[in-house]
């Protein structure tokens, strides 16, 4: 039986995103801003919830192409508030249009937006050394630090937890547990 972080639960789902996603670094722009939509979606529920509609939100957001959805306009908006198989969230909709517009200026100025964002772990994931639950953060000084700058970039809804969680599932830090069997893995 291989032993698995503490949050991962017997749904089959959840044991997939964690063996084969959860912290395995992510260089890919269009992967890594579907991380940072789901997670905004994530904000105050449960991440089986969001897991659950994933394929809701890659069809109902044209498969995360950041370049369709910056140009989404009231129909689109009015469209997704209607879709029941995604969380319906006006913020969270109307961020994750204005979030796709701020990505794409990212991209300008640094080339491309995992560029900028590895820029603040050096280009490499931070492994951590975390033994039990209790010792894993839901926020460090750096996600405090990413959050602030994507916020004075016009990025919403990245609250320093929103990030910390971003920054876990692109693989930014390894936050499994060491006696994970994916702790050495990734």
């Amino acid at each position: 039986m291989k032993k698995r972080c503490f949050w991962v639960s017997d749904d089959p789902l959840y044991i997939a995103y964690h063996d084969n996603e959860w912290g395995v670094p992510v260089y890919d722009d269009t992967t890594l801003f579907e991380f940072l939509v789901l997670e905004t979606f994530q904000a105050g529920l449960s991440w089986i919830t969001v897991l659950k509609k994933r394929e809701n939100f890659r069809n109902a957001f044209d498969a995360f192409d950041y370049k369709k959805i910056a140009n989404y306009g009231e129909e689109k908006y009015e469209e997704l508030l209607g879709d029941k198989g995604i969380i319906r969230n006006k913020l969270k909709i109307k961020a994750t249009i204005s979030n796709a517009q701020a990505f794409m200026k990212v991209q300008e100025e640094f080339g491309s937006f995992s560029k900028y964002i590895w820029e603040f772990c050096d280009g490499k994931p931070i492994k951590n050394v975390f033994k039990i639950r209790e010792e894993v953060p839901a926020t460090t000084p750096l996600s405090d630090a990413i959050s602030k700058d994507l916020k004075k970039r016009g990025f919403k809804f990245v609250g320093s937890t929103v990030i910390y969680a971003f920054m876990q599932a692109t693989g930014m830090v390894n936050d499994h547990t060491t006696d994970c069997f994916r702790y050495n893995e990734v």
